[in-house]
């Protein structure tokens, strides 16, 4: 491509309507002033392509991931409403979602299901696995685009609706998903964010509707948003979903989705979803060192399966909207 970095190679990777920019700043840069010079380049880059890979980004110091975040994509957040399990590092750096080396996460646009989910992540590979642990990105208009239309129309015109059960030793407690321990804080974090409660003595079932299908505010672009595939039971392994079902009953399950007006997403349109997703996936391999920015709304994230250690932290941005 013709770069607009400055001092730096650029290439675009393009595979099944995924685009991917890999840029590799020339040896000998400043890697501070490096994404300083390139900071306007590189918000252009992932709105035109929907993510950014900066091989050999020169980032040592776990405290500069915030910093460059910052400096590119908006203020950092701290994770809150909280769906999987995952560790601060410091200040507002995390742990990339802690789940078992040998298991796949599905593609998903970070935190859909709440009001307040970033616009940018900053992956930053501290260490590579031995092999795999890549981290696939899916563009999400052309996931909308390859969608059945009668299904994207359910989904457009009724939402989704997503329920969680939060209670100790299954999934996630409620004082770690609202990081509380404050019945009251989480009231009012629930009553200010349309979250409806119900407290059945320390067990708290909450229900959320939330668009399923948005327009990027910048771009214009009209992409699939939303976590159903993921919440949905029917993404568990059949053991797994049996047992839950056993114990819980579908009312008291850590997690599910349905359209917004409560009727039941079929396990049929699940697969199809996912089928998509599998479909449009572009992964490029981990480097130590490597940084990979994203455009939340514009594209998906996922992990695949991988061997020995790997450490992967994320820092997400919120740009200010006017």
């Amino acid at each position: 491509m013709k770069t607009p970095f400055t001092d730096a190679d650029a290439e675009i990777l393009e595979t099944n309507g995924s685009r991917l920019v890999r840029v590799r700043p020339r040896q000998g840069s400043d890697h501070r002033a490096w994404f300083t010079a390139n900071a306007e380049a590189l918000r252009s880059a992932m709105y035109e392509h929907a993510a950014v890979m900066v091989k050999d980004s020169g980032l040592v110091q776990q405290a500069e991931l915030a910093e460059i975040a910052e400096e590119i994509g908006g203020r950092t957040l701290d994770y809150n409403e909280r769906s999987t399990p995952r560790s601060r590092v410091t200040g507002k750096v995390y742990t990339s979602t802690e789940y078992p080396a040998d298991q796949s996460i599905p593609q998903h646009n970070e935190s859909a299901y709440s009001e307040n989910w970033p616009h940018n992540l900053f992956f930053f590979c501290a260490l590579a696995a031995r092999s795999g642990g890549e981290t696939p990105v899916a563009d999400s208009a052309a996931v909308l685009g390859k969608l059945p239309a009668d299904l994207v129309r359910r989904f457009e015109e009724k939402g989704v609706l997503y329920t969680r059960t939060y209670r100790t030793g299954m999934g996630l407690s409620w004082q770690e998903g609202f990081q509380s321990d404050d019945k009251g804080y989480v009231e009012s974090y629930c009553a200010d964010h349309d979250i409806q409660t119900d407290w059945d003595g320390d067990v708290l079932r909450t229900r959320q509707r939330r668009e399923a299908v948005l327009v990027h505010p910048v771009t214009g672009q009209k992409v699939w948003f939303n976590q159903a595939h993921l919440f949905h039971v029917n993404a568990l392994p059949e053991a797994v979903r049996e047992g839950l079902l056993e114990i819980c009953g579908e009312d008291g399950l850590p997690r599910n989705a349905y359209y917004g007006d409560g009727t039941r997403i079929t396990a049929d349109e699940i697969d199809t979803v996912l089928g998509v997703y599998d479909e449009t996936v572009l992964a490029e391999t981990w480097g130590t060192g490597d940084l990979l920015m994203i455009d939340n709304i514009l594209t998906s994230h996922g992990r695949r399966p991988f061997t020995g250690d790997r450490k992967v932290l994320v820092a997400m941005t919120q740009r200010e909207v006017a």
